[in-house]
């Protein structure tokens, strides 16, 4: 499975001769931002995992793919913690149940992910039947928000090369994760929080969850941005965190 590292332009300036060296030796391969979706030394598309940044921003994401319950608290905490800037990865048919929650989401000014059409392990599915529901999902989510979306995080965070090189045809790129929460796990409000804040780096791609299945995590996030705005980040989106710099690919086997 392929991941994606990035790394601000100054760094990769400051540490050319490093770069270098390990273009040679472990493979690695730079490449304009602008050019995403990104390929690795094979050619193959890769995920974005996060981003090497030396400013302490983060983004936060959440996957939302059936529920009416547990939106609403999570958009007034974001609001009462000012963090203006989050990206939600939305079920399309979830926003077809739900276009007035969808549409609170967006009101709220936040980025709008495909998280697909059904809520299905696409690495079980052959490759026509991704790019269907891929695009379904592209089509539901642009007219209802009237904006296209970029980015992709394939429903159960499921994938496998033939999801990315589908993706990639379909001009999306793939969103995975640095950070996991396991709110959908019900752990208990202090291990969400613990999840959440514990080795965060800058660049970090935290997931969390606004279905309903998360029954905890409204209570814990507001806990958890309080600590994490202590410890120095600001949040962003993923569009944010991904424009203007450049990439570092490896394999991870």
């Amino acid at each position: 499975m392929n991941f994606i590292w990035i790394w601000n332009v100054k760094t990769v300036k400051r540490y050319m001769i490093i770069g270098l060296a390990a273009f040679f030796t472990a493979g690695i391969l730079y490449v304009e931002a602008p050019f995403l979706p990104v390929f690795s030394p094979d050619d193959d598309p890769v995920a974005i995992h996060r981003v090497e940044a030396e400013r302490p921003e983060l983004a936060l994401t959440f996957d939302i793919s059936w529920g009416e319950e547990q939106l609403s608290p999570i958009l007034e905490t974001l609001e009462e913690e000012g963090v203006e800037y989050a990206t939600f990865f939305v079920s399309a048919a979830w926003a077809e149940r739900h276009p007035d929650l969808l549409e609170s989401i967006v009101e709220s000014g936040y980025e709008i992910g495909s998280h697909g059409y059904r809520h299905e392990h696409y690495t079980r599915w052959e490759d026509d039947q991704i790019k269907n529901d891929i695009q379904h999902a592209h089509q539901v989510l642009s007219e209802l928000t009237e904006a296209v979306p970029q980015y992709l995080r394939p429903p159960n965070g499921s994938f496998d090369q033939r999801v990315l090189d589908v993706a990639a045809s379909l001009n999306y790129d793939v969103i995975h994760w640095s950070v996991h929460s396991h709110d959908w796990e019900n752990p208990g409000v202090d291990a969400i929080v613990e999840n959440v804040t514990t080795d965060v780096n800058n660049g970090d791609i935290i997931l969390m969850h606004a279905s309903d299945s998360a029954e905890q995590t409204s209570e814990a996030l507001p806990i958890a941005l309080r600590k994490l705005k202590d410890d120095g980040f600001s949040f962003v989106s993923i569009s944010q965190l991904v424009t203007g710099v450049k990439v570092d690919t490896e394999e991870i086997k």
